[in-house]
């Protein structure tokens, strides 16, 4: 071997050697970090791995009311679970659980031989279930107290507290936008077990408890609560309507009292009733609010001083915008009327003209101030915006009809928020249920955002007046209060359905507040779809509110003020009593009482008109005449409408051509002259109510 060979080999041992050295001085820092510096870590992995917990729920935080009465409570509950490493003979084990649990059999076997720590097997189950497994003894099979929901008041509040699920996650309502606050941290039963997943004999076992967790107390007054379903669903029920909506609020702070919607559920057993009775149409749906929208279109008009409450209007009947004609719902149209009488009579082309006097820039900005188009800001989940057009994104006769409360979209909060700022002095609350939160270092007030003047105090104060009025001498009376004083504004929208207006569905409503002077409360009521004869606001609505509001104010011990004032003024004059929006049974009663004679006009079923007007000194044994309809069209149009739903066809039979069209003309129809010389037959018939835009006369000059 030459010298170079033996060299070469030298080397290569020594690589070898030194390649060698290395991986053994890797190895040694490796066990040196494993050992001194990782051993505390990989010790505790260790021993991890040896403890399989099973999960333990927190109890759910408290959900008060104001007054700190228990909407919502966590109660202790046993839950069923399995550890599949423990169950022996799977087969039998699963046949017995789901015998005594009332299980399906596979369902319980895939969880007896799933490869996991733990399973549940079921929660909540009852005393006799509980019983029943441990006697019968199944190794694997546990039991630990797993606390549930439940519900004391059970449907009371429903639709606002929300649902939570069986593992203690909130679903909807405050129970789902405030689960962070109460859902708490789970705790653990933690048993040490082999690598088999079989507890170690003598291994370490210990109970990690959960934190509960926190309380929430809400703006709801339970009482006040009660109040509002209680009457909402007696309403709903008595009119057969599809759903029923009433809201009770502070104006001052925008504390939500109550909130009702018709139909209900329980939350204690909410699987058992339809997901539509789940919803909270007061914060999530959307409507046309018809003439309640009337407010606001009064306080801009006043704010931006288009009107005072003495300008006058003339209403011929109609109102023309472009080629549309918006008729008003009282044949031959109100005349000369101020602007708080047109308030009063709800007179669509009054509102119509106001709605472009203020033009589109200005009643845009105001629109949007009053919070339509935007969420409230209110804590709930899912509620909706609304929908209100930009400038230049319809025609004039859009902005008309918005005047009197078509062609936009709002949700009953809205409408009941913006009403607050009317009521409330000109400034915008933000609306909210929860108050405060207790924590375990105290309680936690909720922030809002800041309140914003949208119109000025005087106009305030004079919308107060306006609406008290409307009450007084309009279609509200029903829901006034001796001694409170309500102000608000009746509603019949129609309901838009496939790109038009239902004939036969509306939303009565009716929107307001009391006392007028000092209001403490605000409030709502609509009624969807009512199926009685008469389908008005004024009729339906405004007596809800009233019952509703007489209840929730005396319950706030709010001092009546009785009016020293009485229905005589003199020896020989009387006040005339306002019996608008009363069936004529009720308004001949009521006038009759008072000492004066009566006279009906038409074969109606409701009073829509009187004279002398209400208020009015009169002497005894006046005659009153009351003007009838079937429905009172005014608070219900669609949008540029060339005729009302239904108006009553008047006689030209025995007229000329000239007279006829102006009869017709004043009663919202058109003539379609067939011939010449006098009327002698006409279609639609005389007397009857029509939905036709034109009246077929034929004439003859025999």
């Amino acid at each position: 071997m030459s010298k170079v060979t033996q060299l070469s080999i030298k080397r290569r041992i020594a690589f070898i050697f030194m390649l060698a050295v290395a991986f053994l001085f890797i190895l040694v820092l490796r066990m040196v970090q494993v050992q001194v510096f990782q051993n505390a870590k990989l010790k505790e992995y260790a021993f991890n791995q040896r403890l399989r917990p099973m999960p333990v729920d927190a109890k759910r935080g408290t959900i008060y009311d104001r007054n700190l009465q228990e909407i919502a409570v966590s109660v202790s509950a046993d839950a069923i679970y399995a550890v599949p490493a423990d169950v022996q003979e799977p087969e039998i084990a699963a046949q017995k659980v789901a015998q005594i649990l009332n299980l399906d059999y596979e369902f319980v076997y895939n969880r007896l031989t799933k490869n996991s720590a733990s399973e549940w097997i079921k929660k909540k189950a009852t005393l006799s279930e509980v019983k029943a497994i441990r006697e019968a003894n199944l190794p694997g099979i546990g039991i630990v107290e797993n606390p549930q929901r439940f519900y004391p008041n059970n449907e009371l509040a429903a639709h606002i507290i929300g649902i939570a699920g069986i593992d203690n996650q909130g679903l909807e309502g405050l129970e789902y936008i405030y689960d962070r606050y109460l859902r708490g941290l789970p705790g653990r039963v933690v048993a040490e077990r082999d690598a088999s997943g079989r507890e170690i004999p003598g291994g370490i076992r210990k109970y990690i408890p959960p934190v509960d967790g926190q309380d929430i107390v809400l703006t709801i007054d339970e009482v006040i609560q009660y109040i509002t379903e209680r009457e909402l669903n007696k309403a709903v029920l008595e009119t057969g309507s599809s759903k029923g909506v009433a809201i009770i609020m502070r104006p001052a702070t925008g504390e939500i009292l109550s909130i009702a919607n018709w139909p209900t559920f329980n939350p204690n057993s909410y699987q058992e009733y339809p997901v539509a009775n789940r919803r909270n149409y007061a914060v999530t749906d959307l409507y046309e609010p018809g003439s309640t929208f009337k407010v606001i279109t009064s306080a801009v008009a006043l704010e931006e001083g288009i009107t005072d409450l003495n300008r006058t209007f003339y209403d011929p009947g109609y109102f023309i915008v472009g080629k549309h004609k918006l008729r008003c719902w009282k044949a031959g149209g109100h005349g000369t009327q101020t602007f708080l009488e047109a308030v009063e009579s709800s007179c669509n082309p009054v509102f119509a003209s106001l709605g472009i006097e203020i033009g589109e820039e200005r009643f845009y900005k105001y629109i949007t101030a009053f919070g339509f188009g935007s969420k409230t800001g209110i804590d709930f989940p899912g509620e909706a915006g609304g929908q209100v057009h930009q400038p230049g994104t319809i025609a004039q006769v859009g902005w008309a009809n918005i005047g009197f409360g078509q062609g936009l979209s709002i949700t009953p909060l809205q409408l009941t928020s913006a009403v607050a700022t009317i009521a409330n002095g000109g400034l915008a609350v933000q609306p909210h249920l929860v108050s405060k939160i207790i924590t375990s270092e105290g309680e936690k007030i909720i922030e809002r955002e800041p309140s914003r003047r949208v119109i000025s105090q005087e106009t305030s104060d004079t919308m107060r007046r306006v609406l008290r009025s409307v009450v007084v001498n309009g279609s509200g009376q029903r829901a006034d209060i001796p001694g409170y004083r309500v102000a608000g504004k009746t509603g019949t929208a129609q309901i838009a359905v496939g790109g038009g207006y239902s004939r036969t569905k509306v939303v009565a409503s009716f929107v307001g507040f009391a006392p007028f002077d000092n209001p403490e409360i605000v409030g709502i009521v609509a009624l969807y779809e009512p199926q009685s004869f008469i389908t008005y606001g004024g009729v339906l609505a405004a007596p809800v509110f009233q019952a509703i509001a007489k209840d929730t104010l005396e319950y706030l011990k709010v001092p009546p003020k009785f009016e020293k004032e009485s229905v005589k003024v003199s020896k020989n004059l009387i006040k005339v009593p306002n019996v608008r929006n009363y069936l004529v049974a009720e308004a001949i009663q009521i006038l009759e009482k008072a000492g004066l004679n009566v006279r009906v006009s038409g074969d109606g079923a409701v009073v829509t008109d009187q004279t002398p007007k209400p208020i009015v000194p009169v002497a005894k044994g006046t005659t009153v005449i009351l003007e009838t309809s079937p429905q009172n069209m005014a608070d219900y149009f669609p949008l540029g409408a060339e005729h009302p739903a239904q108006t009553i066809v008047p006689n030209v039979i025995g007229l000329t051509i000239s007279e006829a069209a102006e009869v017709l003309e004043k009663a919202g129809f058109t003539l379609k002259a067939d011939g010449s010389g006098i009327a002698v037959q006409q279609k639609p018939t005389p007397g009857t109510t029509s939905a036709a835009v034109q009246v077929e006369v034929k004439f003859s000059k025999q």
